[in-house]
Order: C-alpha cells, then sequence, then structure tokens
C-alpha cells in the first residue's frame, strides 16, 4: 500500500537549506522523510540525504545553527532599530491608539521606497469624547475614589468603556460596562503624559510540553519591568496629564501592590475557618453515607430537613 506522503511527491528540493531548517527540525523531520521513502535534495550535498551518513547529519545541523544564529541577528538588529526609533526619532512604531486619543497621518515616511508605496507616518492626537474621560479618571482617581467605584460611576453615567468605544476593533468583548482592570490599565499608561513608550511587553519562548521536548516552543507574552521600558525623550503628542499627576497615580497604585511594570504583589488568601461543631458533626455522621462534601465540611451542625445551603460556584 502507497504512503499518503509518497502518493503526494516521491522527494523534495531544498533551495536554501540553512533557511529551511531551524535549530534541531532537520533530525526532527528526515525521520519522517525516511520511513515513508521520501528523498530530501540538496545541493550543497550533491544529491539526496542519506540518513546513514554521518557527514550528511553534521553538515545538515550546521545549517539549522546557521538559520538559528541569523533569525537572533535579525531580531536584535529590529529591537535595536525600534528602541532608537522611539528614543531619538520619537517615531509612532504602530499598533492600537490608547483610549483617549485617536490617530492623525503626518505625511509620507522617510523611506523613499515607502513614501513611493503611498505608506505615510500617523501619530497621536486626543480624542475629543474619550479625553475628558481619562482626565476624570486620574482626577477622581488622585482625590481617593477607588478603581471599583470609578468603573462603577462611568458605567451608570452611560460612558462608553473602551471596548464599546470602538467596535470594529473589540468585536471579541462584550462592551457593557466599565470594569476595573479598563480603569487600571488607563492609570497605568505613561503615554498619556505625551511620550512614546516601547517594550513594555517581551516576547519569550517557552517549552510546550516540558515532557516533549520535540513538540518545540511557543511565544508567550509577558511584561518587562518599568526600567526595561523604551520612553521618547521629548514629548511627541499633546499630553492629557502632566508627569507628576502620573507619577503620584502611579505611587498609590504601587502602596496597593499594582503598580506598573508588570510586578504584582500577591495578597494572602484567608484560610477556611473550622466552625465550632465541625468535629462532633464528623463523629456524628454515619461512616456509610460516602464521602464528605466540600461544601459540608464547614457546617457546625447538620440543617433541618428540606434546607439545603447554596453551594458555591
Amino acid at each position: 500500500m502507497t504512503s499518503p506522503i509518497k502518493a503526494l511527491f516521491l522527494g523534495r528540493r531544498v533551495g536554501e537549506p540553512h533557511r529551511a531548517f531551524y535549530g534541531n527540525q532537520f533530525g526532527l523531520t528526515v525521520p519522517l522523510f525516511a520511513h515513508y521513502g521520501v528523498e530530501l535534495w540538496v545541493p550543497e550535498i550533491g544529491g539526496p540525504i542519506d540518513p546513514d551518513i554521518e557527514a550528511h547529519e553534521l553538515v545538515m545541523s550546521v545549517f539549522g545553527g546557521m538559520s538559528k544564529g541569523e533569525r537572533n541577528r535579525i531580531k536584535l538588529r529590529v529591537r535595536t532599530a525600534m528602541a532608537a526609533q522611539t528614543f531619538l526619532e520619537d517615531r509612532y512604531l504602530g499598533g492600537r491608539s490608547p483610549y483617549g486619543y485617536t490617530l492623525r497621518d503626518l505625511g509620507p515616511r522617510p523611506n523613499p521606497a515607502k513614501a513611493a508605496d503611498c505608506k505615510h507616518l500617523k501619530g497621536l492626537t486626543p480624542d475629543e469624547q474619550t479625553a475628558p474621560i481619562v482626565r476624570q479618571i486620574l482626577a477622581e482617581f488622585l482625590a481617593g475614589i477607588g478603581l471599583f467605584a470609578i468603573a462603577e460611576e462611568l458605567t451608570a453615567s452611560h460612558v462608553p468603556c473602551p471596548s464599546a468605544h470602538d467596535r470594529a476593533r473589540n468585536r471579541h468583548r462584550s462592551g457593557i460596562a466599565w470594569s476595573k482592570n479598563a480603569v487600571r490599565v488607563i492609570l497605568t499608561n505613561p503615554r498619556y503624559t505625551g511620550r512614546q513608550v516601547w517594550n513594555k511587553q517581551r516576547t519569550d519562548e517557552v517549552l510546550l510540553d516540558v515532557d516533549d521536548v520535540a513538540m518545540g516552543h511557543t511565544g508567550v507574552m509577558r511584561w518587562n519591568p518599568r526600567d526595561k521600558w523604551v520612553v521618547s525623550k521629548d514629548i511627541t503628542h499633546e499630553p492629557l496629564i502632566d508627569d507628576e499627576t502620573f507619577e503620584q497615580a502611579q505611587a498609590i497604585l504601587q502602596r496597593r501592590g499594582r503598580g506598573t511594570g508588570g510586578q504584582h504583589v500577591r495578597q494572602p488568601h484567608p484560610q477556611p475557618v473550622r466552625l465550632p461543631g465541625h468535629d462532633l458533626l464528623r463523629r456524628l455522621r454515619p461512616t456509610h453515607a460516602g464521602p464528605v462534601q466540600p461544601w459540608r465540611r464547614l457546617l457546625p451542625l447538620p440543617l433541618p430537613a428540606g434546607i439545603r445551603p447554596r453551594q458555591p460556584s
């Protein structure tokens, strides 16, 4: 019976082996081709790869290392260029505009090739509808009002939350009401001070399965500490708040353990309280009644017939 892979093609030719395989991908792929009898042709080898020849495997492993090194160099150059554009050129690097701002056209790009392709630079400008809401949130928070109270007040005043204000890009969100997290994001966003900020998050490659390394890696977004952020040295757009107001808000959040920079202070969770009568109930309970339900372990005494406590959701 012909294998499904060999029915599609008898062999595969690789034009650039240092771009076809990354890291140890060759060692994970070639056994599959060998199992189904499909040849893998590489110009640098001068013909098909023979899995039994040690030199072939060594050469392809070198190409895998070259591919990994090239990827790392490209990533380093791109990140260095983006950091320089943010810090020195005050460049807006794309992405969603924060709540309270909208994008405006700044003219053609300085790169002639991109300018000829009708690509323009973008910048932030205050939004007439949402910019006053941002100032209101900062003022109320500094006045001592909590995050939940601010969110409830905005919802009661029928102020659209960020996802409801921009439904085109937030179709996956309900947009029903304001949440504490939405208020906190506004309070901790330094772009409201008029400066561009980059590198607030990073992508770490972690194993898909620590018990099966061959499955590879996946990208996970994580927050960088605040000292790793790249902030423009000059003001690039109209600020909604000043630096002093922003720092006051960060100081209050830090005291509450919810400051910027992704450093969340875990709050201790209270332990379940063993109410009086728990041990007596255990001794009086028949042994044949089955396992004790978790919600019953905290009851002091059996409840009357027909009355059942509400189970936790």
